[in-house]
């Protein structure tokens, strides 16, 4: 039977649960047995207390007032809660003076039992001293809710608590597939080492761990999700006896001991969306042993100019719209120049050919195991490329890899184009002045993003082509474009083609080419679609 302990912050509520065993100790009835009950610490328009819920008796929950309750060890797993309490059903609410004696698995959990007891007791004297807000709800932020906006967390919350999107997650194979190799071919890495799985989501990779011989997982996953994996994991016996799920986030909640290893899909859209990784980074600070290891390890953001005419001509039309000077007697071209600056600060998220790609691409590496939360916060990458071919420049293709560094096998997930499709697919930054090159330009520029509150980033792309020939070494600039986007609001262009084999490389061997380990996957790849331009 799982433990779970749980620590949720909505709305500037907090709470935290535990699993455990209760029997009590009262004058209307001197033992009881033996059951398993949720232990809720909260704060509620009282103040703080503790709520012992119990699945055998649904409607009598134990409500513990801890301004004047105390708890005592009896034991390594063992202690007893002495309270003036109330039960509390539908139809009535009785006082009583009761003992509680409390049951953990573990003295590890017992630990942490009795410190969250004396930090909620610390936290209902605040209150009853005024520390409250005027609604009557404790004031408590944690570094999460500082940084991000209440509305994003709970759209982004509500979102992964639902069973279709863990499932459109677990069927991208690409995706699945590869964490279960990586996990699998690397098991002397997980065999008899304690791993926290940080956003579990579902629990797959937690339940992927257990399957290799992990001797402790703890599945820390702060949306409504949690329950389901319970659910899941109960539904595996013999692998869910060492599994805990915590509900909560890895910024707040407390863990009974350190992990030898982390595994986590951090990744969004470009890898930095939806602001992840520093979760990831912040779990790695809390939990991780000295040396530990992460799974994935190490991540790449590749980019390389595109030339896309009908993609350039599919945005630009959308704005055609506001063209019109007599829209029901309303002349609407005052709005068509926002309108088509509008269109192009989306960027696109497809799969596209990787023929299109005009030069060989160049990456942007993130270190997991070293990078500062810090230095996610502002990413800045230099551009500089060689033109494959004379073409319009359309803008910036994106995608990202990320390399599970085991110690038996150096596995890499990527999302290149040419590689199966996954379900980040690739994104595009589309220029709205294009810039045209010849074969051997150089082209530069700057790639500048800057998280924002909403669990993403502002996008600042600049690209410029530069002389070339006769006078090249002077360094002048033929022409620059620029674009500002969000990559919170991408336009979602999925009803496009698939992307193709090259001529040479046929669909089996592009299959093959995705569980490649070596870190030249990618270069080789673009090498590839940049001379394909060029026959």
């Amino acid at each position: 039977m799982e433990t779970i302990m749980e620590v949720h912050l909505g709305q500037k509520q907090k709470q935290q649960e535990f699993t455990v065993s209760i029997s009590q100790l009262s004058a209307s009835s001197p033992t009881t047995p033996c059951s398993l009950a949720l232990a809720r610490f909260s704060i509620e328009g009282q103040g703080a207390q503790l709520r012992f819920h119990q699945d055998s008796e649904p409607r009598d929950d134990i409500l513990v007032d801890l301004r004047t309750a105390q708890l005592f060890k009896l034991g390594p797993v063992e202690s007893t809660c002495i309270d003036e309490g109330s039960a509390i059903n539908k139809e009535e609410e009785k006082s009583y003076s009761r003992g509680i004696t409390i049951r953990f698995k573990v003295e590890d959990e017992s630990r942490a039992f009795h410190r969250a007891f004396e930090h909620w007791k610390t936290e209902a004297a605040r209150v009853c001293s005024g520390g409250r807000l005027e609604n009557g709800i404790l004031a408590c932020k944690s570094k999460f809710d500082d940084k991000i906006e209440a509305s994003s967390a709970k759209m982004y919350f509500h979102y992964y608590g639902q069973l279709l999107h863990q499932q459109n997650m677990l069927q991208d194979y690409v995706r699945t597939g590869t964490y279960y190799a990586a996990v699998v071919e690397n098991r002397a890495d997980f065999i008899g080492r304690v791993v926290v799985d940080v956003g579990a989501g579902s629990g797959i990779l937690s339940l992927f761990a257990a399957q290799v011989g992990a001797k402790h997982v703890y599945a820390v996953e702060a949306s409504e999700m949690a329950e389901y994996a319970r659910r899941l994991i109960a539904g595996n016996p013999s692998l869910g006896q060492r599994i805990t799920i915590i509900k909560g986030k890895v910024e707040e909640v407390e863990l009974p001991e350190k992990a030898d290893i982390l595994i986590s899909e951090p990744m969004g859209t470009l890898l930095v969306n939806e602001r992840m990784l520093e979760s990831y980074v912040i779990a790695r600070d809390r939990f991780l042993h000295p040396n530990g290891k992460m799974f994935p390890t190490v991540g790449r953001i590749h980019m390389a100019p595109f030339s896309d005419e009908y993609l350039y001509v599919e945005i630009a039309n959308k704005a055609l719209f506001w063209q019109q000077q007599n829209y029901y007697g309303v002349d609407l071209t005052p709005l068509h120049g926002s309108a088509f600056q509008g269109y192009f600060s989306q960027p696109v998220v497809d799969a596209f050919d990787p023929r299109l790609l005009v030069a060989p691409a160049i990456f942007h590496t993130i270190d997991f195991t070293s990078v500062k939360e810090e230095e996610l916060y502002e990413i800045e990458i230099p551009l500089s490329f060689i033109a494959s071919v004379g073409t319009r420049v359309h803008g910036l293709a994106c995608w990202f890899d990320v390399l599970f560094n085991g110690s038996s096998v150096q596995r890499w997930l990527t999302t290149a184009p040419g590689a199966p499709t996954t379900h980040w697919y690739q994104l595009r930054c589309v220029l709205s002045q294009p810039i045209y090159v010849m074969a051997g330009q150089e082209i530069t520029g700057k790639l500048h993003m800057v998280a924002h509150n909403a669990q993403s980033y502002t996008m600042q792309l600049t690209m410029s082509a530069k002389m070339w020939g006769v006078g090249a070494e002077q360094g002048g600039i033929l022409q620059t474009s620029s674009c500002k986007l969000d990559l919170k609001e991408p336009y979602y262009r999925m009803s496009q083609p698939q992307a193709y084999a090259w001529a040479d490389q046929q669909p089996q061997q592009l299959m093959q080419s995705q569980d490649a380990v070596g870190p030249g996957l990618v270069q080789q790849l673009s090498q590839n679609s940049g001379a394909s331009l060029t026959q």
